[in-house]
């Protein structure tokens, strides 16, 4: 990925460059592949929870495919210290945000659950501050959410998926689970990136262990399935 540097200690407050008042470029108002606005407010009904698994290029274009329910992605800079920081910035290692995608979805067509369990096979959620060859820590893997019933879903899928990649002789899982903080969103060109560039650079990778998903119940299965 352009611009990436080595990091393999997390920034601080202190050393963290401050950032701007406003953003310091306009990302993009319609997304490239679903046509909808990009940005809040979203329809009623349509939650959204943020994703970190290494280069948000790849993320991005994983979950816009998942098609019926998906009410539009967006990738930006989140768990940091930096406001309203740029690629390059993050890409130093020195605002200590991780790459993300946002996905805002309707729950009612598709299951929280069947996120979580994308995002975790997806990537290897092991690796600390690396994903494969991407590595700082602006690529460590995260789930940020905006309800409590969505943490603790996330946290209940942590624990059943740390189980199961345990038992297959990996280590222990390294993700940030929490409520979401300040959400920037990225750059135009990087919005939908291998919808404009489809030969574009992908590093995602997962680990070839499936994820079982506790609690998702008879309608979330359903839809899980979908």
């Amino acid at each position: 990925m352009i611009f990436s540097r080595r990091r393999s200690t997390m920034a601080t407050a202190d050393t963290a460059p401050k950032g701007r008042n406003t953003p310091i470029l306009a990302t993009s108002a319609e997304h490239f592949v679903l046509s909808r606005p990009l940005q809040p407010p979203y329809p009623a009904g349509i939650e959204h929870v943020d994703f970190g698994l290494g280069c948000f290029w790849g993320a991005e274009r994983l979950f816009w495919q998942l098609g019926n329910g998906i009410w539009i992605t967006a990738v930006g800079y989140q768990g940091g210290f930096t406001q309203n920081p740029t690629y390059e910035e993050v890409c130093t290692g020195g605002t200590g945000h991780t790459e993300v995608v946002r996905v805002a979805f309707d729950p009612n067509v598709i299951a929280f659950e069947k996120l979580l369990k994308t995002f975790w096979e997806a990537h290897d959620p092991t690796q600390g501050y690396r994903q494969g060859n991407d590595v700082g820590t602006q690529y460590r893997s995260a789930i940020y959410t905006s309800t409590a019933a969505q943490l603790a879903a996330a946290k209940a899928s942590r624990e059943a998926y740390d189980r199961a990649l345990t038992a297959r002789g990996f280590a222990p899982i390294t993700t940030e689970v929490g409520a979401a903080p300040e959400f920037y969103f990225a750059e135009a060109y990087h919005q939908q990136y291998l919808a404009k560039v489809p030969h574009g650079y992908c590093g995602l990778a997962g680990t070839g262990v499936a994820c079982p998903m506790p609690g998702s119940g008879p309608a979330a299965s359903e839809r899980l399935a979908g």
